[in-house]
């Protein structure tokens, strides 16, 4: 298990190298290459310790012993030219293993400043473990910094879901495992970890957590398990038979070094792991695997990907060929989950569709669709897990849908731990389902409503065999009390002429297209009454709006109420607008997604009798008053100071602080405890930092700031200095820290109150002024601190401060009421129409 000791080291070793080494897969293995060389020494020096002789560092190696960089007599540079020397040299050393070489293979120190190495192998040095296997610990958080790999479309999978794949995937100790795309091997280590654990004396199924339950842990603090499972039912021959069976391919030569390492660290001294490219190479063609699990690449290179011949599926994009291959390459019980953007899931494309219907006929039992923020900070990509199993497949007409909302964890950037998980659950469901297909008797009804099976033939129904679940829980039974009815059947549709220049077009219907500045209009015929308005095309495609209010899109199609229908277009809108989410489900397309007539015309709605329609809009027309009143109000407020003249003016540097030294963690309390805030979470005119996540000193990394009660934090850079980002940090627990440079502090004296900074420092004048003299080039421009400074305010007596502010924070009490309000009748028309809908 990581202990807090070993993770702040290898935080503060980042610290130290981010200055001169920026890049974080650089500083990983800058940080591998050290711990590995420190590794090498520690087992020379424990061979010697108990009588042996040294393995790795003798002959004319020995000069380049770990121990031989501290002697002290050595200066600076001379530590420096050593070191530097010997991790080139160390891949010609004869006496370390070949898998050791391969690691050190092209290694280099990227910087000459002897005093940050100093600094670094200082940390590196205090590093201790008992075996492999606690390094290989702090490894794992360490490749936890990678995250994205930018242009390549790689994604560093979550651990928790990386587990979650494995359980379901269940592998054997007599199974050939494969990732084909293996990055740090976090599929090889955990399938290798899962087959140890479930051979293992002390191991119970019944009781012990799975990684997936986890609470309470940062994802880059999850490990294993700490409960030392030996894997002492495998006999030796097992063993090597398991280490033989596990192998990864990756087209990146800095990944297959990471790879070596990690897998080397838990337990797998000869892993196989090779520089490989699945894509275009056949070197490994003819080989198969039972079990396959992969993250592969999302995107495809710049200048595109030239494939051999021998796919199923002719493509040129890498999620496709990807899956092809994974699919291709299972033996014929094999099986695999893949995680896949949504592209593969519902893209009309030729190759996207061929794919589809060659997964469904051949080999898909089930698709798991994970929440947009799994991949935060680095993507908010949308993806999903293909489950690829060739005898279910064959045992089953149907398809599992699984809809993940929760993993765990929130999806902003922060990834704090949350009470809300679904994987315990539908993990037991999963189980559940494939003991059914077993036994045959696969069931198409849950009462769970994120899980959902689907015949193959509905799937094949359109021909474009779209893999979103949400699409077939659309035309769900309606629980409504009144009639249903299909929209085509009440009202008529009419396409709008898609905006392709700028012109203005005759019509009622205002559409301003992406990237235009002016109102463009669809040629909409004259029409007399109501219409509703769709838009058809882009980020937004199937976003609904009323009437001649304007909509964002460069295409729309419009709905009419028919001649002599008893229906009201205001309640056709409510009863859409209601279902929004799942309209936007609608979308089909990658860049550029589209809703089609087709896809609105036979979707099916609750249709009360006329005078249950106007009683119903009528009571949501009132609500809507009052939320737009409240709304006004809300959005209209800014606290502002009345500024009597005889007030005196002061510049800010001379009543406050600006930008007070910086307390170093070393000066404080071990335990105190302090309130971190993202600039996230910073809204405009929040006097109060809320909420707030409270962490140990310990839990906070080197070089963040903090700032005492009353300090005033005001953002310095381009946007939110304009947008009036600045807040008050007090009521807090003994204070406030932020991780960013990017505010200016203005710590107040006893003359002034740091609200009355606060309310100055938000006004239109200072924003303005601030603005006209921000320093910088392109989107990142800064307010200067000399400006912050020099800056006057009115600087009235404590008493009148005190009675401004005080009137500011009852108008501030007045807007909350007013945003509790709207929330409040917000809620009353979706439960209204809920009702019509049968779900309340």
């Amino acid at each position: 298990m990581l202990d807090s000791e070993t993770k702040k080291r290898i935080d503060t070793a980042r610290d130290i190298l981010v200055g001169k080494v920026p890049d974080p897969k650089s500083q990983v293995e800058q940080i591998t290459i050290a711990l590995i060389y420190k590794f090498m020494d520690d087992m020379d020096l424990e061979s010697e310790e108990l009588g042996g002789e040294r393995s790795f560092f003798r002959g004319e190696f020995e000069k380049y012993a770990w121990r031989k960089i501290f002697d002290p007599r050595m200066g600076g540079f001379e530590i420096l030219n050593l070191y530097s020397e010997a991790i080139l040299k160390m891949n010609i050393n004869p006496d370390i293993p070949q898998l050791f070489r391969d690691i050190f293979k092209n290694a280099y120190l990227p910087y000459r400043d002897p005093e940050t190495l100093k600094a670094f192998l200082k940390i590196i040095n205090e590093f201790s473990y008992d075996h492999s296997e606690r390094l290989g610990d702090a490894f794992e958080y360490l490749l936890s910094v990678l995250g994205s790999q930018g242009e390549a479309g790689q994604f560093r999978t979550p651990r928790h879901i990386i587990d979650f794949m494995v359980a379901i995937m269940d592998p054997k100790k007599d199974e050939v495992i494969l990732d084909p795309a293996c990055g740090t091997a976090g599929f090889l280590i955990s399938s290798y970890k899962h087959i140890i654990k479930n051979n293992s004396s002390n191991y119970n199924p019944d009781t012990d957590i799975r990684m997936f339950e986890t609470k309470d842990l940062s994802l880059s603090e999850i490990v294993i398990n700490s409960k030392n499972y030996k894997g002492d039912k495998l006999t030796p021959e097992e063993r090597n038979r398991l280490a033989n069976n596990i192998k990864g391919y990756d087209i990146s030569p800095d990944m297959v070094r990471l790879s070596l390492v990690n897998m080397y660290l838990h337990g797998l001294h000869a892993p196989h792991i090779y520089e490989y490219d699945t894509l275009t190479s056949e070197d490994h063609w003819n080989e198969y695997a039972d079990v396959i699990l992969a993250n592969p690449p999302f995107m495809s290179p710049k200048g595109g990907i030239r494939p051999h011949k021998r796919f199923s599926i002719s493509s040129s994009r890498s999620e496709v060929l990807f899956v092809d291959y994974i699919a291709g390459h299972l033996t014929p019980n094999g099986r695999a989950a893949v995680i896949v953007p949504e592209g593969i899931i519902f893209q009309s494309g030729k190759a996207y569709k061929s794919l589809r219907k060659m997964l469904v006929e051949n080999c898909l039992v089930g698709v798991i669709s994970l929440p947009a923020g799994v991949f935060n900070p680095y993507s908010g990509v949308k993806t999903s897990i293909l489950w690829l199993d060739r005898t279910l497949a064959k045992k089953t007409d149907k398809i599992l849908f699984v809809k993940i909302e929760n993993d765990g964890f929130d999806l902003g950037a922060q990834r704090r731990p949350i009470k809300q998980n679904d994987l315990p659950g539908l993990f037991r469901n999963i189980l559940d389902y494939k003991k059914h297909i077993v036994s045959q008797k696969a069931s198409n009804t849950y009462s769970e409503t994120n899980i959902l099976v689907v015949s193959k033939s509905e799937i094949a129904g359109n021909s474009e065999f779209n893999l979103s679940g949400d699409r077939y829980k659309i035309s769900s039974v309606i629980s409504s009390d009144f009639p249903i009815v299909p929209l085509a059947e009440i009202c008529e549709f009419q396409k709008g002429t898609p905006i392709t220049k700028k012109e203005v077009l005759e019509g009622p219907i205002p559409v301003i297209a992406g990237g235009q500045t002016a109102a463009y209009y669809h040629r909409i015929s004259n029409r007399d009454g109501e219409t509703i308005t769709i838009s058809s095309s882009g980020a937004y495609a199937g976003f609904i709006n009323y009437f001649n209010t304007p909509i964002y899109a460069s295409d729309c199609f419009t709905i009419k109420v028919k001649e002599k229908q008893p229906v009201l277009t205001k309640f056709i809108y409510h009863i859409l607008k209601y279902k929004q989410e799942d309209i936007y489900k609608f979308q089909i397309g990658g860049g550029q997604p589209h809703v089609y007539l087709k896809h609105l015309e036979p979707f099916q709605i609750p249709l009360p009798p006329l005078s249950v329609q106007e009683e119903i809009v009528a009571e949501v027309e009132s609500y809507q008053k009052i939320i737009d009143g409240a709304r006004q109000v809300v959005e209209n407020y800014k606290p502002r100071i009345d500024i009597d003249p005889g007030w005196p003016m002061v510049e800010l540097g001379v009543v406050c602080e600006i930008n007070p030294k910086k307390s170093e963690i070393k000066d404080l309390p071990k335990d105190l405890e302090v309130s971190f805030v993202p600039m996230a979470e910073i809204n405009e005119n929040q006097m109060f930092f809320s909420p707030c996540q409270i962490k140990k000193l310990g839990d906070v990394y080197n070089g963040y700031t903090y700032f005492k009660d009353n300090d005033v934090l005001l953002a310095q850079v381009t946007p939110c200095f304009e947008n009036g980002k600045a807040g008050v940090a007090r009521d807090l627990v003994n204070g406030i820290g932020f991780g960013s440079s990017e505010y200016i502090v203005i710590r107040t004296t006893d003359t002034v109150l740091p609200k009355w900074i606060y309310l100055n420092i938000i006004s239109d004048k200072f924003k303005q002024l601030g603005k006209m003299i921000m320093t910088g080039t392109g989107g990142l421009q800064r307010v200067p601190k000399e400006f912050v400074a020099s800056y006057k305010i009115p600087f009235p007596s404590l008493k009148i401060q005190r009675k401004v502010i005080e009137d500011v924070d009852l108008e501030i009490s007045s807007i909350e009421s007013n945003k509790r309000l709207i929330s409040v009748f917000e809620q009353k028309i979706k439960d209204r129409i809920a009702k019509v809908w049968g779900e309340k």
